[in-house]
């Protein structure tokens, strides 16, 4: 036993129910020397450090807090024996109204208080120089490029030292940040993560929600994406704007034999979705009305009238359905077709309107 200080690091708990006393690992976070952490050494029976299977990585077993460990200090163990018990938290009683808060924290794309850490790079972990309050973590990419991270010391950390990583791989447990996820992951990674867990809400309640409908908002909510390096267009660097511009103006410069831009996919939470849509008809019909009116006027932005809202405030066709401008182009040819089509057969209309103009309905009938 490494660390093992009773009151400072854990502490001895009786049983109620086997009457067996156990030692309890203490939450670093609830005591003193942050430095100090209960660990488990495997030492063999000559006296040297028992190492990993196929590797030359000593096996030492940093213990979470709350962990349980039964046996004493000096205590033999074999292959498959149980050195500490985590004991599993009684699940919590979640309703529908428990559960919205959380589908509207993921629908905002709110940050989490203590997001779990996940791994920048794909290498092998290592630790440096410890500072004050913090450990140094060092994952080394297979080309030999560091990267270092500096993670608080209550932090309870999932991998050791040697260990290999891919890229978002979660380091230190915790809520996931989506964000994060977006950056380390990818779009698939995000859209996958928030379905189901919106999906978990509902299901508790036997609410059955097709994917689809979910997935329609999360395809809104990555609807912008940020320029990460500008290339040889005329766009900035840190700019955000539509991801269906920024991949024409890509298409554009391409076809010049120019360098595209590098885009990054950002995530907005629905509301923010909502006011940075290009119609300020629509964004203004949602919040901020003033603001949105007045920097739309400043601009001297023109509104297009292509989604639905802002057709139906206008009180246009939607364009859905039959009211799709190319249903609309085909009909009118279909139209003026007919109307020269009946000219053309009998010059009927223009007798018609001719005799129209000064007599009356009966005689011009006649």
């Amino acid at each position: 036993f490494q660390d093992f200080i009773d009151g400072l690091t854990v502490t001895s708990q009786l049983d109620e129910v086997t009457g067996l006393s156990s030692t309890v690992v203490l939450d670093t976070k609830q005591r003193g020397g942050k430095d100090l952490r209960a660990t488990m050494k495997l030492i063999g029976a000559k006296g040297k450090e028992v190492t990993f299977a196929n590797t030359e990585i000593p096996a030492v077993y940093t213990l979470p807090p709350g962990a349980l460990v039964s046996l004493e200090d000096g205590a033999r163990v074999s292959v498959g024996d149980v050195i500490a018990r985590i004991p599993q938290e009684s699940s919590k009683t979640r309703d529908i109204t428990g559960g919205l808060p959380r589908v509207a924290d993921l629908f905002e794309a709110r940050k989490p208080k203590d997001p779990a850490i996940l791994a920048e790079r794909s290498g092998t972990v290592s630790f440096g120089k410890e500072t004050k309050g913090k450990r140094r973590l060092i994952i080394t990419s297979d080309d030999g490029e560091k990267y270092e991270e500096l993670i608080p010391k209550w932090r309870q950390l999932n991998v050791f030292e040697g260990e290999t990583v891919e890229r978002g791989e979660v380091i230190a447990d915790g809520e996931p940040n989506p964000h994060d996820i977006l950056r380390l992951q990818g779009v698939e990674a995000l859209a996958n993560y928030l379905v189901r867990e919106i999906q978990d809400v509902y299901r508790l309640q036997g609410v059955k929600i097709n994917d689809k409908h979910i997935e329609v908002i999360i395809r809104q909510m990555l609807r912008k994406t940020e320029v990460q390096e500008a290339g040889e267009t005329a766009l900035l660097r840190g700019e955000q704007l539509d991801r269906s511009r920024a991949l024409d103006i890509n298409d554009r410069a391409q076809q010049d034999g120019k360098k595209a831009a590098r885009l990054q996919p950002v995530l907005l939470g629905i509301t923010k979705a909502s006011l940075a849509t290009e119609s300020f008809i629509s964004a203004a019909s949602f919040q901020e009305t003033t603001r949105v009116l007045t920097e739309a006027a400043v601009r001297g932005l023109k509104d297009d009238l292509r989604g639905l809202k802002e057709n139906v405030i206008v009180g246009r066709l939607i364009p859905a359905g039959t009211g799709f401008a190319a249903h609309a182009s085909r009909r009118r040819k279909m139209e003026g077709a007919e109307r020269r089509s009946f000219m053309d057969v009998g010059g009927g209309l223009p007798d018609t309107e001719e005799a129209s103009v000064g007599e009356e309905p009966e005689s011009a009938a006649g």
